[in-house]
């Protein structure tokens, strides 16, 4: 334990195995993933490319996670509007500078590296809003006291639409509610607020671009256009029930291995774990999120003070959300939206996000073992 200072080493004896353990069987559950829903589909000189880099990104996230645990989690509170400020810089530079790519502007390339902002976006817009909001816990009895917060997380969430990338908005909306309900917030007003985006929808309808539309469509009825839109989630369903219970064994699904399954190493790598693993390995894949979760609200009720517990809230939030609309869109419960899997689907931004996210829950637990002492 190099990377940890003397005085916390004592302190690491008291470290959330049941976490760790969980989110670690993750990422080597997504690396194998990743090896098997790739190592046909890109040439032989290129075979282990997507895996070394997945491999190597996550060894050097942990590492800047153990280092991470020298450090207090509420020391962050007090960098709440300079990280306020560099998010929109951050998103400001990606409708200016950004890559575009599958019809959207979502990446900034920093040498061999692309990194997607919306996905930093999320965290650090955890932080800020439990900065903001731990003076107001308790104090969210009306519109009026709920407006400056909703403006504060608009205008990032705007940004992010704008790109588009109409599921990392979603995030934030789950986010901005997870953290406002432990904040005290009244629930004849939060039912208020719920009915009134449903009343909403056929306004939001009209300002929906084309391809979301049909997004929604094909959700009702994949054949609406099943060589279009509808092809991923047709393709994503082959892949899960052919699976069966055992899956067809790794390396050997057909739908994946035979590029029928779009983005199988990305927004579909759930569909892989259910035709290579069946649904054994898939129910093995969503209890170790189950404990994930389940740390994280019990981090949430243990804290010590109230910016840890919205800090908990926030990430168990984020991750529940991803875990729901990703299994829930490969399996054809809920439109597409192109949200990962936490930890499991391939990129280094989301992967970088979600690890650090878990250092911070992480954090929070070490410090309440810290107070009980």
């Amino acid at each position: 334990m190099a990377f940890l200072s003397p005085d916390n080493k004592r302190l690491f004896r008291k470290i959330d195995f049941e976490l760790l353990i969980a989110a670690l069987a993750i990422v080597i559950y997504s690396i194998v993933i990743i090896s098997s829903a790739t190592h046909v589909n890109t040439p032989s000189e290129e075979r282990f490319w997507f895996v070394q880099r997945q491999g190597l990104f996550a060894f050097i996230n942990i590492m800047l996670a153990i280092f991470f645990m020298n450090f207090d989690y509420r020391g962050l509170q007090q960098y709440g509007n300079q990280l306020y400020i560099f998010n929109l810089v951050m998103l400001l530079a990606v409708m200016l500078f950004g890559q575009a790519a599958l019809g959207a502007q979502r990446w900034i390339q920093l040498g061999p590296i692309s990194l997607q902002p919306s996905e930093f976006s999320k965290l650090i817009m955890i932080i800020c809003l439990a900065s903001v909001l731990e003076d107001r816990v308790g104090r969210l009895n009306s519109l009026h006291d709920l407006l400056p917060i909703a403006v504060y997380v608009g205008v990032p969430f705007l940004l992010v639409l704008k790109q588009p990338d109409l599921g990392t908005s979603l995030v934030f909306m789950a986010i901005f509610f997870g953290m406002i309900f432990v904040s005290g917030i009244r629930i004849r007003l939060l039912v208020g607020i719920f009915l009134a985006g449903l009343a909403s929808t056929p306004v939001l309808w009209h300002f929906m671009k084309d391809y979301q539309k049909m997004r929604i469509m094909v959700f009702l009825d994949p054949n609406v256009d099943p060589l279009g839109s509808g092809y991923h989630i047709i393709q994503s369903k082959i892949a899960i029930g052919s699976g069966m219970l055992f899956g067809k064994g790794l390396f050997e699904g057909t739908q994946s291995q035979l590029n029928f399954l779009p983005e199988n190493h990305t927004d579909f790598i759930f569909a892989v774990v259910g035709e290579e693993l069946g649904f054994v390995g898939a129910v093995v894949l969503l209890i170790l999120y189950l404990i994930v979760l389940w740390r994280g609200i019990q981090i949430a009720r243990e804290a010590v003070d109230m910016f840890g517990r919205l800090l908990a809230v926030g990430i168990t939030s984020m991750l529940a959300f991803h875990v729901l609309v990703n299994v829930g869109m490969t399996t054809g419960i809920m439109p597409v939206t192109g949200i990962p899997l936490p930890l499991m689907s391939y990129g280094v931004s989301s992967l970088t996000t979600n690890i650090m996210a878990i250092a911070i829950l992480m954090n929070i637990h070490l410090r309440q073992q810290k107070f009980l002492w």
